[in-house]
């Protein structure tokens, strides 16, 4: 066999549609089951994952270059935040750490571009529904050898075995909340399905029924109230889409006066709110978190303390956050509040205007497409933003992976540059 024999059917294998679809369905899985691989094979079995995948997905990409049209495809809000976020190196407290943050923050957003780059909105919906499909019927099994079968906690896995109480239930996520989230986000994502008809209906019925009673059996009182969030957006969106395009902007305006109001009546009745939804206890736990961020970030406000991700216990000043009999937070259990801690006020002003960017612009498709597929990123991102008030899950493995696929699809469709190239294209011929 030649050498170009044999790079004629590499830059085959890499450009086929069935790795595409492989190396999408395998990110998606590995950033969503990425804290459980690191709990079974340990660290280096997930780096060595994650680096086979990277490499994988980026020799697709050179080998499907040509297929690509690059430009406005990679917005930058979202090229600015990344670049500021390797910039934090150069200042960071804890450079060693920050380098291995910011390589493992590059490559779950490499996957992301390569999934949003790759693949279809309908076709990330599939391979989405397919993971959430596969980890929920993992965590179930989990639960139920746990709790019923040998009634006994999985330490390892971080499963308490409540089945038997009705909850909480962790997975195979380590924690309520965050099997909470993964349920929430599947459940948003099999209804996608079933308004497509991508699956069949049995498949789609019975992935709802998991996916409601995972939430359900969660018992997180964080999940529970963006429950609710979730439920006003879809009925916002959906009011949206009834009406004609000449009434689309005065709605939309309605919508958002509506929210604003509605979050004021939320901050006045606060504590009748998280009361209701039994919260007590975590709201505690994390605002004793933010006050002593807050000491923190004062110390570095404007250029942060650098970016690491999660939080490392054994440098400083993470020791310093240790709560309640020693208990070390793993983020600071708001994204918002964890970036401007990590990548200071300017990175929190970036952060914020990259997700208000790519929230408007997936509010709009959502509104103005006429399939149903485009509602997935805009509710999603309802999840993530809602949750990224209590938990830093936006930030890293699949909640970042999503975030980005998300910016990358609704800059497809909604491009300043690309609207400027399309007009300046006629005044050139």
């Amino acid at each position: 066999m030649t050498p170009t024999t044999l790079l004629g059917m590499t830059r085959s294998f890499l450009a086929s549609p069935r790795l595409a679809s492989a190396a999408t369905a395998a990110a998606a899985g590995l950033g969503v089951c990425a804290q459980a691989v690191e709990r079974l094979i340990g660290w280096a079995g997930l780096i060595s994952m994650l680096v086979t995948l990277v490499v994988l997905v980026v020799g697709s990409l050179i080998a499907r270059a040509e297929e690509i049209e690059w430009q406005g495809l990679l917005p930058v809000s979202l090229l600015t935040f990344v670049a500021w976020v390797c910039l934090t190196i150069i200042w960071s407290e804890y450079q060693w750490v920050s380098a291995g943050g910011i390589a493992y923050f590059l490559a779950f957003s490499i996957l992301g571009v390569s999934i949003a780059l790759s693949r279809d909105t309908i076709q990330i919906v599939r391979a989405f529904g397919d993971v959430f499909r596969a980890v929920l019927a993992v965590s179930f099994i989990v639960e139920i050898v746990s709790g019923a079968l040998i009634d006994a906690p999985l330490g390892f896995l971080g499963v308490q075995g409540n089945l038997g109480q009705l909850g909480p239930l962790q997975g195979i996520m380590g924690s309520r909340n965050q099997f909470g989230l993964v349920c929430l986000l599947a459940l948003v994502t099999f209804s996608i399905e079933f308004a497509t008809r991508s699956v069949s209906r049995g498949v789609a019925i019975g992935s709802l029924v998991l996916a409601a009673a995972g939430v359900g059996l969660s018992r997180s009182p964080v999940i529970g109230a963006i429950l609710v969030v979730v439920a006003g957006a879809v009925l916002a969106i959906y009011l949206v889409r009834r009406v004609s395009a000449e009434r689309r902007a005065f709605w939309q305006l309605g919508i958002l006066a509506a929210v604003v109001l509605i979050g004021v009546v939320a901050w006045l009745f606060r504590a009748r709110i998280i009361t209701f939804f039994s919260a007590n206890s975590e709201l505690t736990y994390r605002l004793t978190l933010w006050r002593h961020m807050w000491d923190v970030i004062a110390v570095n406000p404007l250029e942060g303390w650098g970016w690491v991700g999660y939080w490392r216990p054994e440098v400083q000043p993470f020791p310093l956050f240790a709560i309640a009999g020693g208990r070390e937070p793993s983020s600071g259990l708001n994204a918002y509040l964890d970036v401007w801690f990590q990548l200071g006020l300017v990175g929190a002003v970036i952060f914020g205007g990259l997700v208000v960017l790519t929230f408007t612009r997936s509010w709009l498709l959502a509104g103005r497409q006429r399939s149903i597929v485009f509602a997935w990123p805009a509710l999603v991102l309802v999840v993530l933003l809602t949750t990224s008030l209590a938990e830093s899950s936006m930030l890293v493995e699949y909640g970042w992976l999503i975030f980005v696929v998300c910016t990358i699809k609704a800059a497809q469709q909604l491009s300043w540059r690309k609207a400027f190239a399309a007009q300046e294209k006629p005044q050139e011929e």
